[in-house]
This record gives C-alpha cells, sequence and structure tokens, in this order.
C-alpha cells in the first residue's frame, strides 16, 4: 500500500496523508455503491472533501453529489463534526485525530459512459462521479479496494494492482484515478497483443456481438493510429464495451476507454461498421485530448468549466480521422468513406445554426448548449464534432493539393504530438493554427476567420475540384414544399417540436410546443404530414390549424420550394489528369471507380 509522503509547497514541510477508497456493493439491486474513505496521517484542523461536478472528456457541468446521501464521518468509534459549504464541498473537524474515515453512498443507476451504473448484473463506475478529492492533495497516490458482492464477479479497470492485496488499485494522483473507470460483474474477458503492447477487452450485457471479429478489426486500427503517432505511449490498455437497448456512445481515458452500444447493432454491415468508428474515435483520443490537450484543459479544475476554443480540433478533427481509419484499415472501402463523408456533410448542411453560430464559439460554450439542446438548439448552434469534422476534412485536402499528396493532416497531428503531446503541455489556440500553417505552407488566416472564428459556408467544392470531386444538392423527386416545422406524437398529442427560423411556418406564427391539429380543417398526424403536404405545390397557402398555448389558432401557411436534403460527394463529369492523380494518390484506387 501506499505510504505517506513528504511534500514541500512554498519551502513548508507537510506529510501528504494516506488515501484509501473502498468501494462495496453489497446489495447492488439497491443501486447503491457503499464507499468508505479512509484518510491516514491527517495533521489539519479541518478536512476539506470535493466531488467533482463534471468528468474530462464530456464538456458538461453533471452535478454528481447530487446522487451522494449518507453522509457520515468518525475516528475509531467517534463521530467528527463537519458541515457542508457548497453543492460539491464538504468540510470536516478533525479535532486533531489523524485517522479519519469516511463514510457515504452513491446512487448509480444511470447506463452511460460517464456515469455510474449498478445492478444485479454489474456494478460501473467513473470515480469523478463516485470519489471526493482533498483539494491540497489531488498530486497524492491513492488506493481503491473494491469488494464483490458475490466470488465470481471480477474487475475490469486500466489501474494497476497491488501486489498482496486482494482486489486493490493503486492510481499516481487524483487525475489518473478520475480517468481510470471501473467494470465489475461477470463480463467477458479477452486478452490480446498488438506491436508488443498488451490489450483487453471486457463486454457486458447481452447482443449479437462477436469478440473474434472485433478484436481483429481493433487491432488494424490500433495498427493504423499506432502508425500515424510512431507507437503507442502505454505497455496496456482496456477497451469496455457495454451492451444497451439503444444507446451508443463512448468516453476516452489514456489508458482505456468506456464504449456503449446498441446490443443487437453488430450484425448488418453498416451498423458494425459504425461501432468500428467508435473504436476508432475513442482509441484515437489517447493522443488527441488525453496527452495533446489546449491550454484550457491541461490542468483539470473539477469545480466547474474548463474553458477552450479548440473542442472543434479535440473532438472534430477525432470524427474525421474517425471515418479515415476504417478505411486505412480495410474495415470498409473507398467509397464508403466518401459516403460517411456526405452523411456529415449533409447533417451540416441541413442546420440552419451553422449559418448562426461559430464552430470556435461551439466549443467554447459546450457547457451551456451541446448537451442541453432545446426547441431552439438548431436554429441557433453547431456542433463542435460535425462541423470540426469538416474542416478538418478540407484543412486535410488543402494540404494534400497543396503538397502533391507528400503532406496532409496527418503531419499536422505528428508535430502537434512531438511538440505539445508527448510533454502534455496545453497548446493555444495561436499554436495551433501556426502547426497547420507550417504544415500547409500557407497563411491561413482568412480561413480560420471565415470558417472556424465565422459563420461563412464551408467551401466544398474549391477543395474538392484538385480531387475531381464535387458536391450535388439533392431534392428527393417526391419530397414535398418546404413548410419548416417537424412535429412528433408526445404524450398523446401530436406535438410541434421544431420550428425553422424564417420558414414558412414559423413566418405564419407557428411556435414549438404547439399542438398540429389539422391542414384545410381536415386532421393530420405527425406521420401523415409530409405526405398530406405532398397534394400542395409551392406557393400555395394552405390553413394549418394548431392548439397554441391551449388556444385554437388557424393559420395561413404558404408554402415554399422544396428544399435539399441530400448532399453527395460525386465525381466531376470529365476530370484532367492532375485530377485523377490526386484523387488516387489521397484514396488509393482510380477516379472513375467511384462510377462503376
Amino acid at each position: 500500500m501506499t505510504e505517506a509522503t513528504t511534500i514541500r509547497p512554498n519551502n513548508l514541510l507537510i506529510t501528504a496523508p494516506k488515501i484509501h477508497f473502498q468501494v462495496a456493493m453489497p446489495q447492488p439491486s439497491s443501486h447503491l455503491f457503499e464507499v468508505n474513505l479512509q484518510v491516514s496521517g491527517w495533521s489539519k484542523s479541518v478536512l476539506d472533501l470535493k466531488l467533482p461536478v463534471w468528468t474530462p472528456g464530456s464538456y458538461l457541468v453533471r452535478e454528481y453529489a447530487k446522487n451522494l446521501q449518507d453522509f457520515s464521518v468518525e475516528t475509531g468509534n467517534t463521530i467528527l463534526p463537519w458541515r457542508k459549504l457548497a453543492k460539491n464541498h464538504w468540510q470536516v473537524g478533525t479535532n486533531g485525530v489523524s485517522e479519519i474515515t469516511i463514510k457515504y453512498r452513491i446512487f448509480a443507476n444511470e447506463l452511460s459512459v460517464r456515469t455510474n451504473h449498478l445492478d444485479s448484473s454489474h456494478g460501473y463506475f467513473n470515480p469523478a462521479a463516485l470519489c471526493f478529492y482533498i483539494p491540497e492533495f489531488t498530486e497524492q497516490p491513492i488506493t481503491i479496494t473494491v469488494i464483490t458482492p458475490q466470488a465470481d464477479w471480477q474487475i475490469a479497470t486500466p489501474l494497476p494492482a497491488v501486489s498482496g492485496y486482494e482486489n486493490t488499485f493503486e492510481a499516481s494522483d487524483f487525475d489518473t484515478l478520475v480517468d481510470s473507470p471501473f467494470e465489475i460483474g461477470k463480463h467477458e474477458f479477452y486478452q490480446f497483443e498488438v506491436l508488443g503492447k498488451s490489450h483487453e477487452l471486457a463486454i457486458w450485457g447481452k447482443g449479437n456481438a462477436e469478440a473474434t471479429r472485433m478484436i481483429e478489426d481493433t487491432k488494424k486500427i490500433i495498427e493504423v493510429e499506432a502508425e500515424i503517432f510512431g507507437g503507442l505511449p502505454y505497455e496496456r490498455y482496456l477497451f469496455l464495451l457495454h451492451l444497451s437497448p439503444n444507446v451508443a456512445g463512448g468516453l476516452e481515458h489514456k489508458y482505456a476507454c468506456s464504449l456503449i452500444y446498441p446490443r443487437f447493432n453488430f450484425r448488418k454491415q453498416d451498423k458494425y461498421e459504425s461501432f468500428m468508428q467508435l473504436v476508432a474515435h475513442e482509441f484515437f483520443h489517447l493522443w488527441n485530448v488525453k496527452r495533446l490537450r489546449p491550454k484550457g484543459l491541461e490542468k483539470f479544475d473539477y469545480d466547474g468549466e474548463n474553458y477552450t476554443s479548440s473542442l472543434w480540433f479535440c473532438e472534430g478533427t477525432t470524427s474525421y480521422y474517425d471515418l479515415q481509419i476504417p478505411l486505412r484499415a480495410g474495415i470498409y472501402n473507398a467509397k464508403t468513406f466518401l459516403q460517411n463523408l456526405s452523411k456529415e456533410i449533409t447533417l451540416l448542411q441541413t442546420k440552419v445554426g451553422r449559418k448562426v453560430q461559430p464552430v470556435s464559439e461551439s466549443s467554447f460554450d459546450a457547457w451551456i448548449k451541446l448537451y442541453r439542446r432545446d426547441a431552439n438548439s438548431d436554429n441557433c448552434q453547431i456542433s463542435y464534432y460535425l462541423k470540426g469534422q469538416l474542416i478538418s476534412f478540407l484543412l486535410d485536402l488543402l494540404i494534400r493539393e497543396r503538397s502533391g499528396n507528400e503532406r496532409s493532416l496527418d503531419d499536422v497531428m505528428r508535430y502537434m504530438w512531438e511538440n505539445f503531446g508527448k510533454a502534455e503541455i496545453g497548446f493555444t489556440d495561436e499554436e495551433l493554427q501556426d502547426a497547420i500553417e507550417l504544415v500547409a505552407g500557407k497563411d491561413l488566416s482568412d480561413f480560420f476567420a471565415s470558417y472556424i472564428d465565422g459563420v461563412e459556408e464551408l467551401p466544398f467544392d474549391e477543395y474538392l475540384a484538385p480531387f475531381g470531386l464535387k458536391l450535388q444538392a439533392d431534392i428527393d423527386a417526391d419530397q414535398p414544399p418546404y413548410i419548416g416545422l417537424k412535429a412528433k406524437f408526445q404524450n398523446g398529442k401530436q406535438k410541434i417540436e421544431f420550428v425553422e427560423i424564417e420558414s414558412p411556418a414559423q413566418l405564419a406564427g407557428v411556435s414549438p410546443d404547439d399542438e398540429l391539429l389539422a391542414i384545410n380543417g381536415i386532421r393530420v398526424n405527425a406521420d401523415q404530414l409530409n405526405e398530406r403536404l405532398k397534394d400542395y405545390q409551392p406557393g400555395d397557402t394552405i390553413q394549418l390549424s394548431i392548439f397554441h398555448q391551449d388556444e385554437l389558432q388557424t393559420l395561413p401557411v404558404t408554402l415554399a420550394e422544396s428544399q435539399p436534403n441530400n448532399y453527395k460527394i460525386v465525381a466531376v463529369e470529365h476530370p484532367n489528369q492532375t485530377q485523377q492523380e490526386n484523387f488516387a494518390a489521397w484514396l488509393g484506387i482510380p477516379l472513375a471507380k467511384l462510377t462503376n
């Protein structure tokens, strides 16, 4: 076990305490983790304890303290006084004692990669959502012992085990503890080796995932990403996979990643490929974000928001690579890659918010917008994942075209890794721009001002043209005239969920939360809306009946021309020799194959 150490802040000698967590789950069906925090060698008159309010990698204040209950403090058989100073801050009067035990329980019934879940089948926790930190001793080693409710439950975590102590693990500091999820139960467990490094896969839940296939494709992804960065910066890495009814997502860690995916989405090829993109995304983060971080995330403040304008690079560039990596690994082909890119472009081009919110602002405001969507979100904001991905795509094409495919965005990633990531030195927005300009051999001030700090439309055709490609906007032949609203059957009513700004519906006075009733006096529901609108032409005025705050209204709505609803990257009609050569050097196949 870790011994007490002496630290020397401001030339004062202070003996750091030993910090040990014990996590038990005697009644898993109660969803309550029982936690004992043992602090030994305490020498101050008060002990401050804080629970993080967020988890690095998920940029939202989640208020983990809301799940804490039954807090108490004792030394031996003596109860110690305590008080709460803030939502996540407890202070204990230690009265000169050195051995302190804090007891509390954490309710855990949210199955996600960023929180905690405990039931009769398993226990999963992120230490940020479970473990206190002592503000002045965050760099102190911490041990954690897990007491399983059944002898056959096993433990998967990236933390190293402490020799000689059952189910006990050590983190070098609080940041490392937070970065180390725990899966406890009867999960399937696999071990495999890639490039001389140990890898593990733990799968909890029932479904149609084929571990053998998944592991083989994961090996390919690891090899491709390691080649980009020149090796693997670890000796051991853990993949945790939860099979859920209908949730997909992931959370990156330095030595692990937590993945969650619909349990029966592994047989169909496109769903399986989406899962491998998720694997590629979270694994890429072990470089980009976990070690290569913006200045605003260099040192984590667990009490509140940590701001950066560069999440478009942290998450968006990673999203671009999660499309590329399966292509390079041979999991899907160039056609599928371009089809996937086309889907992302369609998502961007059909969001009005792209014209309102710069992606740098989207990055900065992640804490209050991206994860807190409302009825107006699509009108006023854009995801830094989505737009950052497509900005990265354009930058990759720009670098390739200017260098004759001798350089690419890979060279930016390598430069940033060598100069910031390896030493974990936070980079500024200016240093990131300098790195991209260095690799591109071009001043990109206008690019950044227009597309990252501004809201000008991304010039896809300009950057696609050197590769013999263009963007084609399609309108389905049977698409109805444009009205600009979305409706859904909800709680027994046909509720209008979204009204696009400056659309015919919005100009007529329709609002989100209105109840859809009828068109021209005949009842209509959400599922029928588009079919009913096909009976009309652009320029026709319909009478739309709604309940607005329980008041019956009939509004004249003049329908407009249908809007493009699908964007595709396609080959230009007569590509020249240079375009064909550029395309082949980029994607490894002749351009002519796109039309075959």
